[in-house]
């Protein structure tokens, strides 16, 4: 696997596709840095070999038209802030402006295109677009992990246009190196602890982690549809009907492979879904009518803690309780504590996909755990087995 560090930068311009993809507000101010903090120790790589930077994003989704209010130059101030150099800016992503731009760049200096999606070519994977993006820099440097999933012109198919000349950025080369360690090099036990609503969104990830998993912890919303495909009364608690026979062939295959499934015994229940409802504690197979579980009880938490703790690699993707509402965010909170105090013990821990990385961002566990993924989507279809094209581009 080619790395920055596979190359020196002096004297060359390296074209980095960074994800600077980043929430503004009314302002125009950034409001999460995350990612952008993110590709700073890859920019600052090649400036300190004697090199400069093109750096190529999208932001947000304008389709292809030009929009104000989506111009990369909102975010060039907190850029320059953040990786310490003054980032010049061109308003456009490609062409000959761009390429002048480039042109006059020195030594140790980054410049920003534009928003690559006010081009359609970009989002259509277009050649002749990725043959005029590849004549802004010598070397192709990837580092934007959260469009790896995505075959864009800038993410894939730019990077034929540099023959040997291209490689992963750091922050890509830690989440290839992250979900490894999770999917393949994992010491055992591996546990993988799935949350969030739906069974839906996470089948296709269930039934390729269970040949590489040794536990697998089920809860959120979606263990109601679990408990009422065997029977259980669930009340009022979100189900996807549906998918009831699909959960009792996960529940089969898991035992057939040998994986311990860990579900909740009990749950908190609400009688609304707000912060404010009146709660009791009662098992998750007997919530009465009109109540619905909206977090994990103390005994399943007693339950997990155990299954987390004796674990060596951990991957958690989803919360287990609508972590949005204080009253009901104990749970997430709970598990967070495990997999922090597991880490301190040595094990691996990756968190990765929408949900969990906002509640360890929220709850203050970024830094107690060994990996927070940056690509949702990315992560996700990472993890579902799927070659991801920004990653088979550079490897190919």
């Amino acid at each position: 696997m080619m790395t920055i560090d596979d190359f020196n930068f002096s004297d060359k311009k390296a074209l980095i596709r960074v994800d600077f993809n980043v929430p503004l507000d009314a302002d125009f101010n950034v409001t999460d840095t995350t990612r952008i903090e993110a590709a700073k120790p890859t920019i600052i790589k090649v400036l300190e070999d004697g090199g400069s930077a093109v750096l190529m994003s999208h932001l947000g989704r304008p389709k292809g038209q030009v929009k104000e209010d989506l111009s990369l130059k909102h975010i060039v101030a907190k850029a320059s802030e953040i990786i310490g150099v003054q980032v010049k800016f061109v308003d456009r992503s490609s062409g000959t402006k761009a390429e002048e731009a480039v042109a006059e760049l020195k030594e140790g200096e980054v410049l920003l295109l534009e928003n690559l999606r006010f081009n359609a070519e970009e989002e259509a994977g277009d050649d002749s677009f990725a043959q005029e993006l590849s004549k802004l820099g010598d070397i192709y440097v990837n580092d934007a992990f959260g469009t790896a999933h995505r075959a864009h012109a800038s993410t894939t198919v730019v990077a034929k246009h540099f023959g040997a000349n291209k490689c992963f950025g750091y922050l890509m080369a830690k989440e290839i190196d992250a979900i490894k360690k999770v999917m393949e090099s994992g010491e055992k036990p591996v546990t993988a602890i799935l949350g969030g609503a739906k069974v839906s969104s996470k089948i296709t990830i269930i039934e390729n982690i269970l040949d590489k998993v040794d536990h697998l912890i089920i809860g959120g919303g979606m263990t109601y549809t679990f408990v009422k495909a065997e029977g259980g009364k669930i009340g009022d608690s979100i189900c996807e009907d549906d998918k009831q026979e699909l959960a009792l062939s996960i529940l089969k295959e898991a035992k057939e492979k040998g994986v311990q499934v860990h579900m909740p015994v009990d749950v908190i229940a609400a009688d609304d879904f707000n912060n404010d409802a009146n709660t009791q504690v009662v098992a998750v197979n007997e919530i009465p009518d009109g109540w619905q579980g909206l977090d994990a009880g103390p005994k399943t938490l007693e339950n997990f803690k155990e299954v987390i703790l004796q674990s060596k690699t951990i991957l958690w993707n989803g919360p287990v309780g609508v972590f949005e509402m204080e009253n009901f965010s104990k749970g997430t909170i709970a598990v967070g504590e495990f997999i922090d105090k597991a880490t301190k013990n040595g094990a691996f821990s990756l968190v990765g996909g929408g949900d969990s990385v906002a509640a360890v961002k929220q709850f203050g566990f970024e830094n107690k755990v060994s990996y927070v993924s940056t690509g949702g989507g990315a992560m996700l279809e990472s993890l579902e087995g799927k070659t991801l094209p920004g990653i088979a581009a550079i490897l190919g």
